[in-house]
């Protein structure tokens, strides 16, 4: 919604600024020259923000090793204090801040689209049930564990909750009352959710490496290092041999995934509003676009199938994966699994890379205009597309030296070597299709055009040259009887008029069939490294070329903005899908 929405407000704003016009000590005087100086407020958050970061980056990371002085509890305890201080604010804002006289003058009709919210209410669901596992896993065996790993979840739950109401109703705002508070409040947000973001990738790697390390160890060495951390000095007190308690520890650490995209997409959703405080919005360069979104209309729903295709099939070789390479079974059937995956991977990805490059060039026939206003929301997707493909270019491109340099190949090799390639190619091509299209201008409704459009459909199966009986050739002068307000039509205009929208249809037909083909895709391909099928860990040539210690350190580092890429990549995908 735009300021074109809030009436009262909006006048009573516009007659404040035209009173204070007049004032000769007031030499802002106009819209634009009224943006509030926002630089120093904005680094003041952001040192804020960039100090709290490294706080609990530090925290997150030494609590990952059981040799250093630092618990998972001491992780947990921060955790919880920023989130209550952020619960805080957020109801000061919502009571306070927000219900002052002229505090949102306008909003940003850009940010927080309702996919995006849907989407962060969904991971909100999910958060909120991995929560109850942890509250319930915890639970079974508190007499042994700090009290405040009861607690964290709880207040996490709360959390999720209030901030989910927060950003819904909220991520539209263009604050103006209580500047420098805001911003700090949204950053101290922000970092708070990146740090459980940082704390739920720790803690994931960890199960995965205690999970791994399970299998080639004896159950009483296993014990020994789990022991580490427990305040009791009772090892067998502690562990987890209910079946209810194993199945809240299953349940909370396969929901993670959801947990840890809720927290990235509520980041986005906050840094948007942190740019828009204090913005003032130009309406006349600021169009607000209705789109309603239509799934099953103009489509041929090849796109549709044949992502659904292609998502069916790699929930089927992920689930064979799973079976084969994690359970105890010969080195025969892990290469048949590996061989499966990457085969699938790689018939996929090469799609994807020719469906992307048909729509670049597609793009070069469109003829709408380049969306060029300024837009937090669409530079931040843009940002974080091309940030978050890093993580994956950097695991492609170890493995490409990883195994170009190793001597004995195979066809695991060969096939490892084309799934990285194929993966960097396919994440610059995508890149490259959804930033067209985010800058592209959504469909444009002409009414002079439509008008002209009822006016001629009905000359479909009339001769056109009869229409030049009353038009001139030349289109200078009207007829004696002609109305002033109407316009000369020659024959070739309207040959034109009749042809032209068709060929713009066929155009946004197949962009929204790649839309929906590369939306899909990408979300098998978000589901296969999020819920466990993670190959780098299960070929050998990369560990045996880097190391036992560097290539997981590389793998836990890089792999989590891989799974957030495809996410986002979703998001940005359905926007380009309705814009087109």
């Amino acid at each position: 919604m735009g300021c074109g929405h809030k009436d009262d407000k909006a006048s009573l704003a516009s007659s404040q600024i035209a009173s204070f016009s007049h004032q000769p000590h007031q030499p802002h005087s106009t819209p634009a020259s009224k943006e509030v100086w926002k630089k120093g407020g904005r680094m003041f958050s952001i040192l804020l923000a960039v100090h709290l970061a490294l706080l609990a980056c530090t925290l997150v990371s030494s609590g990952a090793f059981e040799k250093i002085a630092v618990h998972d509890y001491d992780v947990f305890f921060l955790l919880t204090v920023m989130m209550l201080i952020v619960i805080i604010w957020i109801i000061f804002y919502l009571v306070g801040t927000s219900r002052c006289p002229d505090a949102i003058l306008c909003k940003d009709s850009h940010a927080g689209p309702v996919w995006l919210r849907g989407g962060l209410i969904l991971f909100a669901i999910f958060s909120l049930v991995m929560d109850v596992f942890k509250i319930g896993y915890y639970s079974s065996f508190y007499s042994c564990l700090s009290a405040i790993k009861i607690i964290y979840p709880i207040v996490q739950a709360i959390f999720v909750v209030v901030q989910t109401y927060f950003l819904w109703i909220s991520a539209k705002d263009c604050v103006h009352v209580h500047l420098n508070v805001t911003r700090c409040g949204l950053m101290l947000t922000l970092t708070t959710n990146l740090a459980v973001w940082m704390s739920a990738v720790t803690d994931e790697s960890v199960h995965k490496a205690h999970s791994k390390l399970k299998k080639n160890v004896t159950e009483e060495i296993f014990r020994w290092l789990l022991k580490a951390g427990m305040r009791s000095s009772s090892a067998e007190e502690c562990n987890c041999n209910s079946q209810i308690c194993q199945i809240f520890k299953n349940g909370y650490f396969w929901l993670y995934p959801f947990n840890i995209e809720y927290s990235l997409f509520a980041s986005a959703m906050v840094y948007v509003m942190w740019k828009n405080v204090g913005r003032f919005i130009d309406h006349h360069s600021h169009h607000i676009h209705r789109l309603k979104f239509r799934l099953f209309r103009r489509t041929f729903f090849v796109g549709i199938v044949l992502g659904l295709i292609i998502l069916v099939s790699g929930l089927g070789v992920l689930i064979l994966y799973e079976v084969q390479v994690n359970s105890n079974t010969e080195s025969s059937k892990k290469s048949q699994a590996l061989s499966m995956y990457y085969i699938f991977n790689i018939v996929c990805l090469g799609l994807m890379s020719l469906v992307c490059i048909g729509g670049s060039v597609i793009y070069r026939f469109d003829k709408r205009d380049m969306d060029r206003h300024k837009n937090p929301t669409r530079t931040l997707d843009v940002a974080l597309l091309m940030g978050a493909a890093l993580g994956q270019y950097a695991i492609s491109y170890y493995s490409i030296v990883a195994i170009v340099a190793s001597t004995p190949r195979d066809a695991i090799s060969a096939l490892n070597l084309t799934y990285a390639l194929l993966m960097i190619a396919q994440h610059t091509f995508q890149n490259i299709f959804i930033i067209e299209g985010l800058h592209r201008q959504p469909p444009k409704e002409d009414h002079k055009h439509d008008s002209h459009q009822k006016d001629l459909y009905g000359l479909t199966f009339v001769n056109i040259n009869a229409v030049s009986l009353r038009v001139p050739d030349s289109g200078s002068t009207l007829a004696p009887g002609t109305a002033s307000g109407t316009e000369a039509i020659h024959p070739s205009e309207l040959v034109r008029s009749l042809t032209t929208p068709k060929k713009m249809n066929w155009r946004r037909k197949f962009l929204r069939e790649i839309s929906m083909f590369l939306l899909l895709s990408n979300i098998i391909l978000w589901i296969m490294p999020a819920f466990g099928a993670r190959p780098q860990f299960d070929n050998d040539t990369e560990l045996n070329f880097y190391g036992d210690s560097m290539w997981p350190a590389i793998v836990d580092i890089c792999l989590p903005f891989g799974i957030f890429y495809r996410m986002h990549a979703v998001a940005s995908l359905l926007e380009v899908y309705i814009m087109s």
